[in-house]
């Protein structure tokens, strides 16, 4: 069970029309944008990053407007490890547990994920917060992932895993954002 002292919350790549492309793209953002709103009730950090944001655009409004305060990490590698300022900020999170969303599934997120379990982070997949521009590659990349040791879970799941009881103010603002 992850507790939110111990995690982070990565968004990779939900960036100018690949974003819309994507299989399932809203409920992709929907359920990115509820972890999002989520972490910060929690105070669970978060990074999020954006691939040559000068050719595929910066991240969707939708999502931008929730990360006023934090600036993308730009990259060129695939995976978000491949890049040593990522790691810089994600090594003095100080955090064992990554929460992963974003997007394309059997690409960014593959790449990421498995460098990640290498250097010893706790994987946590968020299965209907990831996707590919076709089911295919989505599910492909899930099951890569999941056998390279990350643990899958949803949305909702993790969101009330970080939460754990269903009282206090938190529960009151996680519920609004859980019914959305």
């Amino acid at each position: 069970m992850i507790i939110p002292q111990d995690t982070v919350l990565l968004i990779i790549d939900v960036q100018g029309k690949l974003a819309e492309m994507v299989f399932e793209s809203e409920a992709v953002q929907k359920n990115i944008s509820k972890l999002i709103r989520a972490c910060r009730i929690l105070d669970v950090p978060l990074l999020y990053t954006e691939q040559y944001p000068k050719g595929l655009g910066h991240t969707v409004s939708v999502l931008e407007e929730l990360l006023v305060n934090e600036k993308p990490l730009e990259k060129i590698t695939f995976s978000c490890c491949g890049e040593e300022s990522f790691m810089e900020k994600l090594r003095g999170l100080n955090k064992n547990n990554v929460l992963v969303t974003g997007m394309e599934t059997h690409v960014c997120v593959y790449q990421t994920a498995n460098e990640l379990i290498e250097y010893g982070y706790n994987v946590h997949l968020i299965t209907d917060a990831v996707s590919s521009r076709t089911k295919d590659n989505r599910d492909l990349g899930i099951r890569c992932i999941e056998k390279a040791g990350a643990m899958l879970k949803s949305t909702e799941m993790v969101i009330f895993e970080l939460l754990r009881i269903a009282q206090g103010e938190e529960f009151k603002a996680i519920s609004k954002i859980i019914k959305e």
